[in-house]
């Protein structure tokens, strides 16, 4: 998935307290080294919260003082005490490299920077713990003891120990292993002659666009497990070359790019010994994805969700695990110019109903899905979009979930009885913040987060009802916050909307430097994503690099145009098969009204994205020549038969069948109009987004006589990341915006 990125330089939160707090400490300059270094000035906020199958223990990985990028494994009793460490990620783990196939993976979930612990799995019975580290696997007990199971050169891809815990199992060399915890694992699947078929895992466009990681899911019983098999055989190839500072080496990548082939899919049901293969039925049509599978509760029948290549349908199919016969349960079908948007938020109930998010009103919303997949009772609607179904509780007839409903710029909690019709849905959560929330199995405890523009990052342990019971992070700004020496120059944001050219609100977010006086003029680092998915302006904390901008002397923005997520049907179908084309007008506007401003510069006007918003940065500069003062693309997209088929066909089509789309959202066509400053930038190593995007960019800008700056990053994939090269990356930036006049400060009106 193409995503919105600073580089990496994604921040934790503080907790900003009075003034006269921040006060106590020695004030200090806010550096680019510091941003960058240990610890995180985002305080030590945690990743996997969970809380233990019993409910006894919380356990969560805790990033090292001196190296924010290395997790560890904590745990605290449920009781109380204090947090001790569990797994000490350096005295357990070899230090081995990973494998390509791990590292890929770990790319494509956007943790290809972090080291040591980054995930682990609870066994049923509260006990132990599964902990991946280096490529090998262990089991922490509870008590602090530590077993390694494996020990090889090769890697334990998708890790899991069984439903009822008895067994672990993982994917080595393309085939799935099960063993008894504690004894050998042995490969269950068939060893195949060809290298380019696969057992168990998930194929590429599965990880990088469906959020789908695994390729086999267990039965509840520990007796079957349901495998992906897929043969890579009809994709194209792409020679990627991974061009690092001590050499150079070549892969040969499996690259499903539009309008060429995808893998071909199978699905089996295997008995956990290896025994009693059944292969699913899929149907006919072999150009399909499996967009996510899951048991029944009680094991009688899998579910896999089949979407046709144009994601305009998609399938739930009930199949009979005996026998890998299929029935379609139910069918969702997009609206006319829009897609099928996949999720996990649905859950199946024991009385073989299921609760099931779906945008067929417009907007993102629950419904009750009687057990023959016949009758539908909607649970929640509005204008307004469901976020995250977070649990249910089957026992109390309750469902716990987050929405935006009080507030496009945030999310909230709530409860539903969903057992009584026209029901309404109870705000949990308190308004001026953003929310987000899991749920145990029972619905009984929650893990609650939360932020907002002044007080971003905390995390509790607490009830149903989001009520705490006990801090995990409160995460307070007192004198020993990393981040206090720096509190007395950050600003908060301010939040508004501007028109589109058809009259819609579009939501800006912005920071203005401090102290500004009248008829002072100041430039604007104007950041955008702008494609389908993320919604960037929201009321959370924006992060250390952003005010370090704005200290700099700049106006810090960014705009959501139609096409992103979270506003409903409607708002995201203009980007259908035009991408290029509404949020560049939309951007546009933005830019146009930052002008208007008496306290902007329109002269200064310097655009930056990454991703998508790399690709929108060459399409605003070609498009609109002049508008902006210089540009800065990061990782773009620059021609979309480059991209793969998910994410592109999803919004776009095939390119065999559309490709005056194509050719419209192409940045090669306007490269010439390109009279700006740009600065181009990319990853050498990036297997998301190929350095092909730039080299032919660059060709195109160069046979067309147009002047560019350009920064490769040697050994970097599509995020550019380290305590180094990200003070690199932001000082080149800014040296090209101050060598081509959009350097920061004020000028007086006139001047």
């Amino acid at each position: 998935m193409l995503k919105s990125l600073l580089a990496g330089a994604a921040l934790g939160s503080i907790v900003m307290t009075s003034p006269a707090a921040a006060q106590e400490v020695e004030r200090q300059e806010l550096t680019l080294d510091r941003i960058f270094a240990s610890p995180s000035l985002g305080g030590s906020f945690p990743r996997g919260v969970q809380l233990a199958p019993d409910g006894s223990m919380l356990t969560m990985l805790r990033p090292r003082e001196d190296e924010r990028q290395r997790y560890d494994l904590w745990a605290l009793d449920a009781e109380g005490g204090e947090w001790t460490m569990l797994v000490d990620s350096e005295k357990v783990g070899s230090g081995a490299e990973l494998s390509e196939e791990e590292k890929m993976q770990r790319e494509r979930a956007r943790v290809g920077s972090l080291k040591g612990i980054i995930t682990y799995q609870w066994s049923p019975d509260g006990q132990s713990l599964l902990v991946p580290i280096d490529g090998d696997l262990y089991l922490a007990g509870v008590d602090g003891s530590v077993t390694q199971l494996t020990d090889t050169d090769a890697g334990e891809l998708n890790p899991a120990l069984s439903p009822k815990g008895g067994y672990v199992s993982f994917v080595r060399d393309q085939r799935l292993y099960v063993g008894a915890v504690g004894d050998e694992p042995t490969p269950i699947t068939p060893e195949e002659s060809d290298p380019l078929i696969h057992w168990g895992e998930a194929e590429f466009v599965a990880q990088e666009e469906m959020a789908r990681r695994t390729g086999y899911w267990w039965s509840p019983d520990d007796k079957r497990i349901a495998v992906q098999r897929f043969d890579e055989n009809p994709v194209g190839v792409v020679t990627r070359t991974s061009i690092g500072a001590g050499g150079t080496s070549t892969y040969d990548q499996r690259y499903p790019a539009a309008g060429t082939d995808n893998v071909t899919n199978q699905l089996w049901i295997i008995n956990m010994d290896g025994s009693g293969m059944e292969m699913v039925d899929l149907g006919d049509n072999e150009d399909i994805y499996i967009a996510r599978v899951n048991w029944a509760p009680d094991g009688s029948a899998l579910y896999v969700q089949r979407q046709n290549r144009a994601q305009t349908v998609l399938d739930m199919l009930k199949v009979d695990p005996e026998t890998g016969k299929s029935e379609i349960f139910f069918s969702e079908t997009a609206a006319e110019g829009h897609w099928t948007n996949l999720s996990y938020d649905y859950r199946f109930l024991k009385d073989g109903s299921l609760i099931w998010w779906s945008e067929r009103d417009g907007f993102g919303h629950l419904y009750h899905v009687s057990a023959d997949g016949d009758d539908w009772r909607q649970l929640t609607q509005g204008e307004w979009v469901v976020m995250g179904l977070d649990g249910v509780d089957q026992d109390e007839g309750k469902l716990y979930f987050t929405a935006n409903r009080e507030n496009v710029l945030e999310s909230h909690l709530y409860s539903l009885d969903y057992t009584t019709p026209g029901s309404e849905p109870v705000l949990l959560s308190e308004p001026g913040y953003s929310y987000g929330w899991s749920l145990d199995k029972s619905a009984s405890r929650s893990i609650v987060s939360r932020s907002s523009n002044s007080r971003p990052g905390q995390i509790w342990f607490g009830d149903n009802e989001a009520n705490r019971i006990a801090w995990i992070n409160e995460n307070a700004l007192d004198a020993d916050h990393p981040y206090s020496p720096y509190m007395w120059s950050h600003e908060p944001s301010k939040f508004g909307t501007i028109k589109a050219p058809d009259g819609t609100d579009l939501y800006y977010e912005m920071i203005t430097p401090p102290d500004m006086k009248p008829g002072e003029r100041y430039p604007v680092f104007f950041q955008h994503y702008g494609g389908p998915g993320p919604q960037t302006v929201r009321n959370g904390f924006t992060g250390a690099l952003q005010q370090w901008i704005v200290d700099q002397g700049y106006i810090w923005v960014q705009l959501d145009n139609r096409g992103s997520a979270n506003r409903g049907v409607e708002f995201e179908k203009p980007i259908y098969r035009a991408m290029g084309g509404i949020e560049v007008a939309d951007q546009k506007v933005g830019a146009e009204w930052l002008k208007s401003l008496d306290f902007v510069d329109p002269d200064r006007i310097a655009t930056y994205g990454w991703s998508y918003g790399g690709y929108m940065t060459l399409m605003m500069l070609g498009q609109d020549p002049g508008l902006y003062a210089a540009g800065v693309a990061g990782a773009p997209v620059t021609k979309w038969e480059l991209y793969d088929t998910h994410y592109t066909e999803r919004f776009m089509g095939d390119p065999r069948e559309v490709p005056e789309a194509y050719e419209a959202s192409s940045t090669f066509p306007t490269a010439g109009n390109i009279s700006d400053p740009l600065l181009l930038i990319h990853g050498m190593s990036d297997d998301n987004v190929v350095l092909d995007n730039s080299t032919q960019m660059a060709a195109a800008m160069q046979e067309a006589r147009v002047q560019f700056d350009m920064m490769f990053y040697p050994g970097q994939a599509h995020g550019v990341r380290g305590e180094n090269i990200s003070v690199h990356l932001w000082e080149t930036i800014m040296r090209f915006l101050e060598e081509n006049g959009v350097e920061g400060g004020p000028v007086a009106d006139g001047e």
